[in-house]
């Protein structure tokens, strides 16, 4: 009978000792992907702004200062909510930020994932064009991310939602959806044509050759 107590409570012991190193062991991997992603979202990248020859520093200033329209969801960013019964990133990664937001009276918890190098981008093409940006999602969810993308540089003041869309042409530039690849490179992919768009009177003379072929950069 002791040894039956004794042995109960060796396994009780090696249960509990297994749960707790599970927990640790999560906690540990946890904090490594976060690492991992904020490496990548920070890691050195080079995109060289060299100072512009007399031609094109006049040819810039007869062409105004252009109007960029950013997309939000899955292409700056990828986010899901509490209420997504099968969320599109690998569970256990670990949000850049959490957003708190009240919708209907109601209490949401938003993890957001950001692209990666959108900071990089952001930075870059602030200082070629006045930056807008838009998504089809509520207000109050669309200006939050705005905010934490902005991070206080006055960069995104611009913004557009859903009570803002109405249906019409434009000239785009067709990009893939993102929602979790951490080796994406799309934005920096952008930033060639994105720089030679702005020395252009007309980007349509541009854009409809690259919407016909319809590339996705």
């Amino acid at each position: 009978m002791v040894d039956m107590i004794k042995t109960r409570q060796c396994l009780l012991g090696v249960r509990t000792f297994l749960g707790v190193t599970s927990r640790i062991w999560s906690f540990f991997l946890y904090i490594l992907r976060k690492h991992i992603r904020t490496i990548i979202q920070y890691q050195t990248v080079r995109y060289d702004i060299l100072p512009l020859s007399p031609i094109s520093r006049n040819g810039l200033n007869n062409v105004k200062r252009k109007i960029l329209v950013l997309d939000l969801d899955e292409t700056l960013i990828h986010s899901h909510h509490d209420g997504v019964l099968r969320p599109t990133v690998r569970p256990g990664t670990p949000p850049d930020f959490i957003l708190k937001v009240v919708i209907d009276k109601h209490p949401v918890r938003f993890f957001v994932h950001k692209r990666p190098h959108v900071d990089f981008f952001l930075e870059v093409v602030s200082q070629w064009y006045e930056l807008v940006v838009f998504t089809a999602s509520m207000e109050i969810y669309g200006s939050a991310v705005a905010d934490k993308l902005d991070n206080n540089k006055g960069i995104l003041k611009r913004r557009y939602y859903r009570q803002h869309c109405t249906l019409d042409s434009d000239n785009a530039i067709p990009i893939k959806s993102w929602f979790s690849d951490p080796s994406d490179t799309a934005l920096l992919n952008l930033l060639p044509m994105l720089d030679a768009l702005r020395f252009t009177a007309d980007v349509r003379s541009v854009l409809s050759r690259n919407l016909h072929q319809h590339r996705l950069w």
